[in-house]
């Protein structure tokens, strides 16, 4: 006779749904103890091979999967990291799709929390404290003061952040070598007119800014060097263009904060009429997905994005398990990637 799922009592007229197998349900099918169950699932000594293998079948027939929160809960641990990110912003997205398998590999869940204009970074980081995360990696910008508490707290790793005082580990990309190495590509091409919109207070833009300033010296032309405020987004590539079309003369080159600014700058300046790159040269900052897209071809500074995942899951988890050690920062090289932006200016 074939064995129903179990069930309880529920709905009129004596009908009944299905629950969730339970440890007891196993148990009571596979003829063992509930004591002997949670060891084999525990994975702990004290079944033999073949009871393990029952056991396991015996689940696999009715649906059993292991409570593993509340075993969790139970041991004071959640195994858990969170990650703040800034919605929009595709090179926090692909940090997070490398971020997964690390910590799977490593034994932990990853818990979200999304930066967006009614959510602020606080507010982000503290619905993951309150979830009892055990350690957290920000993507999405956070000021030192605050990121010094979160460090007290909660092992915590910064990624694309200079806080050298606030006491958590860093992980970012070596910014001034490649806004050099973009400069240096403009440069050789023939351009000296070459802009720079910044990223504000965005993450890496005070390096970035100051790398461009310097490589314009280095290479004699700061007469030249010009930085228009901006920010992480494509509405300051949008501005940025709109700046530059109203004085009359294009820049040949531009340096954008990042690829979602480069992305606003490239559709402004192409409403406008301006081929680029035959009137003006684009370089964005990041190398994200977008920037592969055939009709995009946009010439950027590419971040080792799968380095960068690693090395922040590594550092919080090893804070985590060996608490006490002192702050650490992780520097990655990035590298140009030549596309279709850039070409030699339209006087040479």
């Amino acid at each position: 006779m074939q064995e129903k799922p179990a069930q309880r009592p529920g709905g009129d007229g004596g009908q009944r749904s299905e629950r969730r197998p339970t440890m007891a349900d196993v148990a009571a099918r596979a003829g063992v103890s509930r004591a002997l169950v949670s060891l084999v699932f525990r994975n702990a000594p004290g079944a033999s091979e073949q009871t393990r293998e029952r056991v396991f079948q015996v689940a696999e027939e009715i649906g059993y999967r292991p409570d593993s929160a509340a075993r969790l809960l139970a041991s004071s641990r959640t195994k858990v990291l969170g990650v703040t990110i800034t919605l929009r912003h595709p090179f926090h997205a692909e940090i997070v799709e490398r971020i997964y398998p690390v910590a799977e590999e490593l034994g932990y869940e990853i818990l979200l929390s999304a930066v967006a204009p009614t959510h602020s970074e606080h507010r982000a980081i503290d619905a993951l404290l309150d979830h009892r995360c055990e350690g957290v990696i920000l993507l999405a910008e956070v000021d030192e003061h605050y990121l010094t508490t979160v460090g007290k707290k909660v092992p915590a790793v910064a990624v694309s952040t200079r806080a050298t005082g606030a006491g958590v580990d860093l992980v970012h990309s070596a910014e001034a070598k490649g806004v050099r190495q973009a400069l240096d590509h403009l440069i050789t091409l023939g351009h000296k007119k070459i802009v720079h919109i910044d990223g504000g207070d965005g993450a890496g833009s005070t390096e970035r800014r100051r790398a461009y300033r310097a490589a314009m010296r280095k290479h004699n032309l700061a007469e030249c060097a010009r930085v228009i405020p901006g920010d992480h987004t494509e509405q300051a590539g949008v501005r940025g263009a709109e700046l530059m079309l109203s004085e009359g003369e294009l820049p040949t080159a531009v340096l954008a904060s990042n690829d979602r600014c480069a992305l606003g700058l490239l559709d402004a300046l192409r409403r406008a009429g301006v081929r680029v790159p035959d009137d003006a040269s684009v370089v964005g900052y990041d190398d994200s997905h977008v920037a592969t897209l055939s009709y995009i071809d946009l010439t950027t500074v590419h971040q080792d994005v799968e380095g960068i995942a690693q090395r922040a899951v590594r550092a919080v988890v090893e804070r985590i398990e060996e608490p006490g050690s002192d702050p650490r920062e992780f520097v990655l090289e990035p590298s140009l990637v030549v596309r279709g932006t850039t070409a030699p200016p339209r006087s040479v």
